[in-house]
């Protein structure tokens, strides 16, 4: 079986967008429209050029208008959704999610942010050798706003520095994830978890792995980085 038949796509787009209230008050972030299309369009592109067939998507608030926009089908990848019926965080909607996945492998994505990266060299990069888990990480100028990845020579991600602690250039969590669906099964489904607290500093020396890539990364998070998504994603997305 080859990789792509062996992983599903899981995005994570069940985020209220507080932050973005004053800009964007009628929908939920990941439909914020960025070059007259939904922003979770780009990162669904982003699966289908990968040659991924099936697709999860978590959704929470106003489920119901992300569910209706994407429809059952996205670009030959049958999608599903997976609602959460009150807020789990990025862990527990992630383990909620990967129980409609049949495959072993999960490659996750937060719905709110955009890493310019080819997902199947990814794929071949984790299965290069035996990894547990991993994370693709971007380097920015200023880490401090999104919290610091430290990987040693082999790649093995060695510690984690919570946003706000340590400014200036560094590695970041870009929010692009391949898990076992198996760890995913572990993860509480009945209480808000967080991934990036309660799942990865427990695999440090336990095969979790960062890849850092050089492809630039945006969230659109507040007004003023979703105010510069219509210019970085153009000539992105449908394209690839």
């Amino acid at each position: 079986m080859s990789l792509v038949a062996r992983t599903t796509g899981i995005i994570l787009a069940g985020g209220q967008g507080t932050r973005l209230r004053q800009v964007l008050s009628d929908r939920p972030k990941v439909l914020a429209p960025v070059l007259k299309r939904p922003f979770i369009f780009f990162l669904l592109d982003q699966l289908a050029a990968a040659g991924l067939k099936n697709v999860v998507v978590s959704t929470g608030y106003m489920a119901e208008m992300v569910e209706e926009a994407i429809g059952p089908e996205y670009r030959g990848m049958a999608v599903r959704f997976s609602r959460e019926l009150f807020p789990l965080g990025t862990g527990g909607g992630l383990a909620l999610a990967a129980r409609l996945a049949d495959t072993p492998l999960v490659l996750a994505m937060n719905g709110d942010s955009y890493m310019d990266a080819n997902f199947g060299q990814y794929l071949d990069w984790f299965h290069q050798r035996e990894r547990r888990a991993s994370l693709l990480l971007a380097r920015v100028e200023d880490a401090s706003r999104f919290g610091r990845v430290s990987l040693g020579p082999d790649e093995a991600v060695e510690s984690f520095v919570e946003k706000g602690q340590e400014a200036g250039p560094g590695l970041i969590n870009a929010g692009v994830y391949l898990l076992s669906a198996a760890d995913l099964a572990a993860l509480p489904t009945d209480r808000p978890c967080s991934i990036e607290r309660e799942f990865f500093p427990g695999l440090i020396g336990q095969g979790l792995y960062g890849l850092s890539h050089p492809g630039e990364f945006i969230d659109i998070g507040t007004p003023e980085s979703y105010a510069r998504a219509e210019a970085f994603l153009s000539g992105r997305g449908r394209s690839l």
